[in-house]
């Protein structure tokens, strides 16, 4: 199930992104779909960037 990413201006939290990378993980059998494994770059590379400061939440 993807996620859609967030909306101009707002920034999902670490916890939020952690949470959305877990969920594809979910199922340990399972291998990730192509639309998952984007879905998991887009994460991954959001992840970096909230944790590097690039990204500013909305007041």
């Amino acid at each position: 199930m993807p996620t859609s990413p967030p909306s101009s201006g707002s920034a999902r939290s670490v916890e939020e992104l952690n949470a959305a990378i877990r969920a594809l993980f979910s199922h340990r059998d399972a291998r990730l779909t192509d639309e998952q494994r984007e879905e998991y770059r887009r994460l991954l590379a959001e992840l970096r960037q909230v944790e590097r400061g690039d990204v500013t939440t909305a007041a």
